[in-house]
């Protein structure tokens, strides 16, 4: 179609599609430019060949009666009409398969925090702004947020849903192109809401169990290199920096282990893990001087000991 051939000629009109639901609604969309143009060009055409063919000449120039026509103003009634209920149709199948879930697909969760995404699959695995699927498989998202209205897009799937807190909502695609494809969050989230980018990747069904299988072996790597998968998973990294070259809106994390902190309430504290622990878990306790309060969620609950461990050993290597 008109999209389709742009983009593989080297436009940026539109991303190129990815799947089949995201050439019908490019196909929806074509039409309805195309009749809008059309229609555009008939009425305004029209009135500039009016505006020139019964201009008056003189000032004894008189008007001519002209009286209504009924088949004409029957037609340019009867036409839009039946266009108008031609699209309703086409765009009514298009969200229905979109929306009819099908059976038996591979379902991922994903959670939508501030500001990241956070995926995990049946298996257990979990990743952080990815989402890597085998080509010409059904595969079902099943979302939540556990902050504020997130928005979840894939523009090449031509697929969106908003991502709310306190219950689910799903999505579906059938991807048939191999590649890295875009993930956005299309609802302001807060501060770094324009960085909430993800990636979703396309591959064999060998190369995706061979991704399931090596992620699944993070359990056999050193305490501090599990810490620093588990901190992109959580998001950690979207708000705290971890190296000197950066400025975020949580406290940086590069060189601060054992070295003392000035807090909101005004103690001067030492990071120490006893203080990076209760900073995850609850970390409004000492808020770091500067640094405003309910910003960064509390983690009690939703870490195991050993998931603690691991993130301190990571932020304790931070030099």
């Amino acid at each position: 179609m008109f999209w389709t051939s742009v983009a593989h000629a080297g436009g940026k009109l539109m991303p190129i599609p990815a799947t089949d639901i995201a050439v019908d609604v490019d196909n929806l969309y074509n039409f309805l430019l195309i009749t809008s143009f059309i229609a555009c060009a008939i009425l305004i055409g029209g009135m500039i060949y009016f505006v020139f063919k019964y201009k008056r000449r003189s000032e004894h120039d008189k008007t001519a009666y002209i009286t209504h026509n009924t088949f004409l103003e029957f037609l340019w009634s009867f036409i839009p009409l039946v266009i108008f209920l031609a699209v309703f149709g086409w765009g009514w199948h298009v969200y229905h398969e979109m929306r009819q879930m099908p059976e038996n697909a591979l379902e991922i969760h994903v959670k939508g925090k501030q500001w990241a995404w956070e995926m995990e699959y049946k298996s257990g695995v979990k990743a952080a702004n990815l989402i890597v699927v085998p080509i010409d498989t059904d595969v079902k998202l099943i979302m939540t947020s556990i902050d504020v209205l997130h928005s979840f897009f894939v523009p090449s799937f031509r697929i969106k849903q908003d991502v709310i807190p306190g219950r689910y909502t799903t999505l579906w695609f059938r991807a048939n192109k191999f590649g890295e494809f875009h993930i956005f969050c299309t609802e302001f989230c807060g501060t770094l809401h324009s960085s909430m980018v993800g990636k979703l990747k396309v591959v064999t069904q060998k190369e995706y169990e061979a991704w399931l299988e090596e992620e699944a072996n993070v359990s056999t790597l050193p305490l501090a290199q599990r810490g620093e998968k588990l901190f992109q998973v959580k998001a950690c990294a979207g708000c705290h920096a971890t190296s000197d070259q950066s400025i975020k809106v949580g406290p940086a994390l590069f060189q601060k282990f054992g070295t003392p902190r000035d807090t909101a309430d005004g103690q001067n504290i030492v990071a120490d893990e006893n203080y990076i622990r209760e900073s995850i878990l609850n970390p409004n306790a000492k808020i770091a001087k500067g640094f405003n309060p309910n910003v960064m969620p509390a983690f009690a609950g939703q870490l195991s000991e050993v998931e603690l461990s691991a993130l301190i050993e990571y932020i304790k290597g931070l030099k």
